[in-house]
This record gives C-alpha cells, sequence and structure tokens, in this order.
C-alpha cells in the first residue's frame, strides 16, 4: 500500500461491523420501495422468528421513519448512503460474530485491494507525523513508478498534482496518488531544504508482504506480513534464494501477521510439509474437507516459527501444521485464537459480505478457535531501552536452530 497500513490491515481483519442503531433513520431518504426490499430480504430464509412477521416489520419502520421525519432535528445533515449501508452493517453486526462483516463500496475496495497484495499506485509508502502533519516518503519499491521518478525515503511530500498536502488526512492524499495505470501524477517535496516536483507514471504494484535475508551461520530469515494472492510467489522465491545461498537452518517470522488467503498459506506449506493433510474444514452441515500435501518438497533442515499473541488465523494454519508434523519448533507466545473461515461473498452492487462459513482443524484434528498455538519455545518480547533494534525473540530462535545445526 502507499501509507504505513500494516497494523491497519491487521485491525481491519477483526474488524466488526457497524451498530444497527441506523436501522430505521435511512427510511426517510430511501420511501417505501426500500421498506419493503429490506425487510422482504432480510426475511427470506430462516432468520425471523416466530413472533415477528415481515409486516410487523415493515410497520415498525414505517413508525419510527414518520417520527424522524417529524421531529429530527438534524435531517439535512444525514448522509442517505451511508445510513442505508448502515442498515446492512447492523443486520450483519447482530449475528454476534467479529468476523462476519458487511463491506459499503468504498470498504470493498479496500478489501479487495488488501486480500490481492496489488493496487494500481507509485508504489512508495507513506506516514504522517502526528506533530508536525508533515507527510514523509518512508520507502520508495525497488524500480517502482516511485523509484523512476526518483522520490527518496524522507522526502516530504506537500504537493500532489498542485494541490496542497498540509491539513489532509494520510488516506486523502493517498487517494491522490493512486490512479489508473499508464496515467502521470505530479508529486512536489521537500529533501534537504530543496524544492522538488518529479512526475510518476502509475502502474500496477505489488504489495511486499516477504522480506528476507541470511543471518549469521547461514541461518535464512523470512518475515511474512501477511497471506495475500501475490504472497505465495514472494515466499517461492525467497525460500530459493535463501537455499541457493546454502541456508543451513531457517526462521520464519509470522509475528503479527493477521492471516490471509486460505490458499496462499497452504500452497506455502507444500513447499515445507512431508506428505499428508495441511488443514481440514467442517461446515454448518458437517462436511468435511482436507487440503493435503504430496510432500514432495518437504523441508528438511532445522526451521522455527515466530509467533506472537497478534499471528492469528492463516499464521495460526501455518504454525499449526508445522508444529503437529515436527517440521519445526514454534518460538514465541500463544497466538491469537482464529480457528473459522470466511468466505467473501459478492452482493453484486459494488459491496461485500464476509461471512463465516467453516471451522478449520490443524492435521492433528486440533481446533485452536479461542485457544491459539501454544509455543513449543515460550519467550516473551521484552522491549530494550538501551537497544532499541534489539529482539530476544529472534535471539531465542536463532538459538534454537544453531543448537539442531549443532
Amino acid at each position: 500500500m502507499e501509507q504505513d497500513t500494516r497494523k491497519a490491515q491487521g485491525k481491519k481483519r477483526f474488524w466488526l461491523g457497524a451498530g444497527a442503531g441506523f436501522l430505521a433513520a435511512a427510511l426517510i431518504f430511501a420511501g417505501s420501495w426500500t421498506v419493503w426490499q429490506l425487510s422482504s430480504y432480510l426475511y427470506t430464509g430462516n432468520f425471523a422468528s416466530g413472533e415477528t412477521s415481515k409486516s410487523d416489520v415493515e410497520e415498525k419502520l414505517d413508525k419510527i421513519n414518520g417520527l424522524i421525519e417529524a421531529y429530527y432535528l438534524y435531517e439535512d445533515e444525514i448522509d442517505a448512503d451511508a445510513l442505508i449501508d448502515g442498515i446492512y452493517s447492523g443486520y450483519a453486526s447482530e449475528l454476534g460474530d467479529p468476523y462476519t462483516v458487511y463491506y459499503d463500496e468504498e470498504e470493498t475496495q479496500a478489501l479487495l485491494e488488501t486480500t490481492s497484495g496489488e493496487f494500481s499506485g507509485i508504489g512508495a509508502t507513506m506516514s504522517k507525523n502526528t506533530a508536525s502533519e508533515e507527510i514523509t516518503v518512508v520507502n520508495v519499491y525497488k524500480d517502482s513508478p516511485a523509484d523512476k521518478a526518483g522520490l527518496k525515503d524522507g522526502d516530504i511530500l506537500y504537493q500532489v498534482d498542485g494541490k496542497d498536502t498540509a491539513g489532509q488526512e494520510l488516506d486523502t492524499v493517498v487517494s491522490w496518488i493512486k490512479g489508473e495505470k499508464g496515467t502521470d501524477v505530479s508529486l512536489s517535496v521537500i529533501r534537504d531544504g530543496e524544492e522538488i516536483t518529479t512526475v510518476a507514471t502509475r502502474d500496477v504494484i505489488q504489495v511486499q508482504t516477504v522480506e528476507y535475508e541470511m543471518k549469521e551461520n547461514s541461518i535464512g530469515y523470512i518475515m511474512v506480513s501477511e497471506f495475500d494472492d501475490v504472497t505465495y510467489e514472494q515466499f517461492k522465491e525467497a525460500l530459493a534464494d535463501l537455499e541457493a545461498q546454502g541456508m543451513a537452518g531457517l526462521i520464519i517470522d509470522l509475528r503479527s501477521n493477521p492471516g490471509g488467503n486460505l490458499i496462499t498459506v497452504t500452497d506455502m506449506l507444500k513447499l515445507l510439509l512431508p506428505e499428508g493433510i495441511i488443514v481440514s474444514t467442517k461446515d454448518k452441515y458437517g462436511n468435511v474437507e482436507e487440503i493435503t500435501c504430496d510432500g514432495k518438497n518437504e523441508f528438511t533442515k532445522p526451521l522455527a516459527v515466530l509467533v506472537n499473541q497478534y499471528s492469528a488465523s492463516a499464521s495460526e494454519i501455518f504454525a499449526g501444521a508445522v508444529q503437529d508434523y515436527g517440521t519445526g519448533q514454534i518460538v514465541g507466545i500463544t497466538t491469537y485464537g482464529k480457528g473459522v473461515v470466511q468466505q467473501l461473498m459478492d452482493l453484486r452492487d459494488g459491496t461485500y459480505l464476509k461471512l463465516t462459513i467453516a471451522e478449520y482443524y490443524t492435521p492433528s484434528g486440533r481446533s485452536i478457535n479461542g485457544e491459539g498455538v501454544t509455543p513449543d519455545v515460550e519467550v516473551e518480547y521484552e522491549y530494550n531501552a538501551d537497544d532499541p533494534q534489539a529482539d530476544n525473540q529472534l535471539e531465542k530462535a536463532l538459538e534454537v536452530i544453531s543448537a539442531e545445526m549443532g
């Protein structure tokens, strides 16, 4: 993404739908057709209680609508579209499931970008200083449009296409920068006190969800921030490069990884696990589906997987499978405990519903829902004020791998 959204994306995975309080207010603008449409839709199937009929809902909504029209003080300030979306959001949230969420059109667009790992932009990460409110370029992707346009880490962005960024929210500025592939955007920055204006041609950008390096003693290190559509190829390339460098052991860091695509994580595990089940799912009807590995790429070198309390969903599928097969040791603290699967359902009007459809189980049949994956080697992160870059959990993982290497 073109802003520092890793933590925000993690939160989005667990976002609760808006409350149901907006249910009736939208009818001020919607009219009787919308009342019928909504009540008809909500009462399709077996959701209605035996005590409440479709006509009861219509009548009550009409009453509330009438009261709002007659007495509501701030009627002119109501955003009709937002209130109507609030009806759907509230309905979904009242299921009481924190993972079932309705996404309006804007949220759907952001969601699809997040899950695909691709967007059309310039390939630069931005952040906003809360004190100075300056918007700064903090990371320029290699060979990206931003890189080709000459942007540098640390540049202070003050104009986009002639529009001042001062006083603007970061999301607003990012929306100015994003755009259709092949179009140009003018960027004015301050660098070392000098004002510089350059033009970048937008392109399709892949979010870098995998970072890697070779540590001392030929121990490979791969950090996976989330499991998007683009992550498998990035992970495969990282693994191959480390192998080519003579990797003797490997650490995979899934700390604060909120999860993502089920197919992505299982494809990645096929590069590591022996033959057998990777994960199984069970739906409301008791139907069980298994995703398996043929074992042709089994990883036999010392392996450690780093996790923490924010490692969730697909991260837990990964850690649970590695732990069950004994392929590697899990290091860190107990994971989040999200053992259910959601499916994105296209409502065909530019909006989506993310719905919980199944529970999942590790290869041994464990459900980690509400429990998490307990590490083989438990170690809590300890911040070192004298050395903020110190990472005692990573150091422990390096010790574990070194001990196995002998």
